[in-house]
């Protein structure tokens, strides 16, 4: 039996226990009016599809950007009825550059993790392995430094600099996807007026770990979180905060799902739909593995 399809009766396996043994299913936090609207699966047959780690969506939830943990960036179009998901158009899908303007290719250069877009349409990418950010004027422009940080140095090889977001003072703060203990709160470094600080941290709550990250028209910062059974089942978990010059507040979880439930969601865009309700939307990272799927979730929250 060839190793792909063991992986997906592994994988089969598994969900089937979880659908059987864990208790509920998808479902909002106590107190909070979150609604699953719809879920929609894609592809192309590009070599370089897949993977997808950091998603934005234009204001209106129509356009999105995604990059992928191979260094591509993907950009497309999102078609609704009702507003339900019914058609994803892919419009281009090429490699990010580094500074000098060259595709990246060498392993350690391209696990492309977080995204952030600012006013403009200026392009913010945060990496793992070799661990920075990086700004491009499009998704064909060459890379520029966002300032070295020197506290990046000491972070894991494949677990560092995950979720990435812009705050409405056009500061950006990057979460790292391990904090080193389970009782420790994840860094949360914060780029503002050409410096890094850590101003805070992110309270850690059991085994779920940052993965994506944006703030919503409320103002918020909504980080998405994801428990994963090896690699092969996930559950997710939306938390939002308050923040201020010096701490986050106001914690409140928005959504959490049973295991299994959706794939790796890793991507986070959260905007405000045609009826007033804010949106979730994430997509997957399906590791380029045969028995994952790229999709996009999308969950109603009445804030």
């Amino acid at each position: 039996m060839c190793a792909r399809v063991e992986v997906t009766l592994m994988r089969i396996v598994l969900l089937a226990f979880f659908v059987v043994f864990w208790p509920g299913n998808t479902h909002a936090a106590k107190g909070q009016n979150t609604q699953f609207v719809s879920s929609f699966t894609f592809s192309l047959s590009d070599r370089k599809f897949g993977g997808f780690s950091g998603f934005e969506l234009s204001d209106h939830g129509q356009n999105f950007t995604s990059v992928s943990d191979r260094g591509a960036i993907l950009t497309g179009s999102i078609q609704r009825e009702n507003g339900v998901i019914i058609r994803v158009v892919p419009r281009s899908l090429t490699q990010l550059r580094d500074t000098k303007g060259k595709p990246l290719r060498a392993w350690r250069d391209i696990d492309a993790e977080g995204l952030a877009i600012g006013k403009g349409g200026r392009i913010y990418v945060s990496f793992e392995h070799f661990h920075r950010v990086w700004t491009y004027d499009d998704p064909y422009s060459p890379a520029f430094w966002v300032r070295p940080y020197r506290r990046f140095l000491g972070l894991p090889p494949n677990a560092s600099l995950e979720a990435l977001a812009i705050g409405p003072e056009d500061a950006l703060y990057v979460i790292p996807e391990e904090s080193g203990k389970i009782t420790r709160p994840f860094p949360v470094f914060r780029y503002a007026k050409g410096k890094w600080t850590v101003p805070f941290g992110l309270p850690r709550r059991g085994e779920f770990v940052p993965v994506g990250a944006d703030f919503g028209p409320d103002g918020k910062l909504y980080v998405l979180e994801r428990l994963s059974i090896g690699f092969l089942a996930f559950a997710s978990r939306v938390r939002r905060f308050a923040v201020s010059e010096n701490q986050l507040s106001n914690e409140e979880t928005v959504l959490q799902t049973a295991i299994g439930v959706h794939d790796n969601l890793e991507g986070l865009s959260v905007w405000r739909d045609d009826v007033g309700a804010i949106r979730l939307t994430m997509i997957s990272d399906d590791n380029f593995n045969f028995g994952q799927r790229t999709e996009i979730v999308e969950y109603s929250l009445r804030d």
